[in-house]
């Protein structure tokens, strides 16, 4: 991995954060988040993304390890090509247990849950782009596999922005370390092993 602060770059710089050999531990400001006008009615686009642009194909991917404690707090990828397309895919924090969530932005926001099996390690996630889809796994500490979440379209662009997000929706102070983020090619677009 190289260095984060070398080649990342802030969209809304949250107001404490810590770069470490291979991590980057950060602390939410109040009420952050990103989601766009379904069932909520509300436009937010201020939650905290630390990312690089990147041409073409590839795969990014990020363990991430947060104390999630309040309702809707998040942590995980984040892909944008604007503030109306954008994909998250991460923990979230709902109804008192962490699912991995998926929210795909075209104009509008959608959001997918899943239950998974809590892990004190952190989870590893990944986020693959093939042309105009954009493929989301998790990697099971369990058996070692990658677990397919999501499969969702996403315009073609020559480049998107690429990188950790996290959000607090409902507090502030929410921690998170994000650990081996890597971006490079993208797998092979066989799904199924």
């Amino acid at each position: 991995m190289t260095s984060p602060k070398e080649d990342l770059t802030w969209l809304n710089p949250p107001p404490h954060h810590a770069f470490g050999d291979d991590t980057v531990h950060v602390r939410t400001g109040k009420e952050t988040d990103f989601w766009r006008e379904t069932f909520y009615g509300f436009w937010r686009d201020n939650g905290h993304f630390l990312y690089r642009p990147v041409d073409g194909d590839f795969s990014a991917e990020v363990t991430v390890k947060g104390d999630y404690k309040v309702l809707y707090d998040q942590a995980g990828l984040m892909l944008r090509l604007s503030e109306t397309h954008w994909i998250k895919a991460g923990i979230e924090y709902t109804d008192g247990l962490a699912y991995f969530s998926v929210v795909v932005t075209n104009d509008t926001s959608d959001w997918s849950l899943l239950s998974i099996p809590n892990d004190p390690d952190g989870v590893r996630i990944r986020l693959t782009r093939h042309a105009e889809a954009i493929r989301i796994q998790y990697l099971d500490a369990a058996d070692g596999h990658w677990k397919p979440v999501r499969l969702a379209y996403f315009p073609i662009s020559k480049s998107v922005d690429v990188g950790m997000m996290c959000c607090s929706p409902q507090r502030e102070g929410f921690e998170v370390t994000f650990s081996d983020f890597t971006i490079g090619p993208p797998i092979s677009r066989q799904l199924h092993d």
